[in-house]
């Protein structure tokens, strides 16, 4: 037992130091979109919101763990925050979402995970919960996620309570920890290794100034394409390829954060427009995907919290005209999250066989074949 702890923790450290190394997109000289990303490029970079990661790399065969997203650092069950989902294919096992398309709102911590943690996670959730709230006896979990079964042994469940309580206590704004970690640890993407990218939006004052963030849990087929470029087809590695065996099957989930003033209505519109961000990079939702965007506001002023003194709420929000800078702002970060969790990525050996890691190198060369870099 001692033997498999301590190889657990040199691939655990193997794999940190190995991510120190990784860079974003963007540091390589690649510009997604024509808006500018925030201080961290990061989902937390919409004041407040938190992530936390649990990953777990043990033996031979464990390759899997839990990313929580915390949209405030306050209780949650009491001061809720409007939301919207949007399927874009519905091969998943989402938890929690019929409500939120109900009620409009979030009322726990958001957890990722994969195919068959999907329960236990929200099982922590809500002990999570009732632990901060007594005389509850209802509470709706919100959980994503992702089958990562060639390099993870998904059958074992190797999930528990423990470390989902364990992400939420880690969870943390400023720099998010990106690729193989938590929810992302045995994913794939685009015929590489996946994992979990972030990336974030700041308007211009002129449009409010707001920000939107995305965190992405990347395990999808598709065509890779970088801001155009047909890099799957120069590497001959894409859905249908005759060279490369593909399995373009899989799931994406969307985190989509924004301090703007809007509620669930325009949350939805927002969230369907982070879905083109997955076209946009190669990705078309294939049969047996689950392809799910969550978006919420953090803004105080669109807040359901449960002690108002009266049942009438007067709500200042933003008006349509509006929204369109933050549509924009959805699309390309979520492009760039997705691209970020590739470049994170790091080559894994698991379960059923290796997934390499996205040719960095190769990568650079195509994009320069197409002058897309940045000097």
């Amino acid at each position: 037992m001692k033997k498999i702890y301590l190889l657990s923790f040199l691939l655990l450290l193997s794999a940190n130091l190995l991510s120190q190394e990784k860079k974003n997109a963007r540091e390589y000289g690649i510009k997604i979109g024509i808006l500018t990303p925030g201080l961290n490029n990061a989902i937390t970079d919409v004041e407040g919101v938190l992530v936390g990661h649990t990953t777990l790399i043990e033996g031979e065969a464990t390759r899997t763990g839990v990313t929580m997203i915390l949209p405030h650092s306050g209780n949650l069950f009491t001061d809720r925050v409007p939301a919207a989902v949007f399927v874009g294919n519905g091969f998943g096992k989402a938890v929690g979402f019929t409500q939120i398309e109900e009620l409009g709102e979030i009322e726990t911590p958001i957890g990722l995970t994969n195919t068959l943690s999907i329960h236990t996670v929200a099982n922590a959730i809500t002990d999570y919960v009732l632990e901060q709230n007594q005389n509850v006896y209802s509470v709706n979990p919100v959980v994503g996620e992702t089958n990562d079964a060639y390099l993870n042994d998904i059958r074992s469940r190797a999930v528990n309570f423990e470390h989902v309580h364990q992400a939420i206590k880690n969870a943390r704004s400023g720099e998010v920890e990106q690729g193989n970690v938590g929810a992302g640890t045995g994913t794939r993407a685009l015929g590489y290794k996946g994992g979990i990218g972030t990336s974030s939006r700041k308007l211009p004052e002129r449009f409010g100034g707001y920000t939107v963030g995305v965190l992405v849990q990347s395990n999808f087929g598709g065509v890779l394409t970088i801001d155009g470029a047909p890099v799957g087809e120069e590497l001959k590695n894409h859905y249908l390829s005759s060279i490369v065996p593909y399995d373009v099957d899989g799931s994406v989930m969307i985190i989509v954060a924004t301090d703007a003033p809007i509620t669930s209505r325009n949350l939805k519109r927002l969230a369907k427009r982070a879905f083109l961000g997955i076209s946009r990079i190669g990705g078309f939702a294939s049969n047996g995907s689950g392809d799910y965007v969550i978006a919420f506001s953090i803004h105080p002023e669109v807040r359901n919290k449960l002690d108002h003194p009266t049942p009438v709420k007067s709500i200042s929000e933003l008006d349509n005209n509006a929204t369109s800078p933050l549509f924009l702002a959805a699309v390309e970060a979520t492009e760039e999250a997705i691209l970020n969790s590739l470049f994170h990525a790091e080559t894994m050996k698991g379960d059923h066989g290796t997934q390499e890691a996205l040719p960095v190198e190769k990568v650079l060369e195509i994009l320069r074949k197409y002058n897309l870099l940045e000097k």
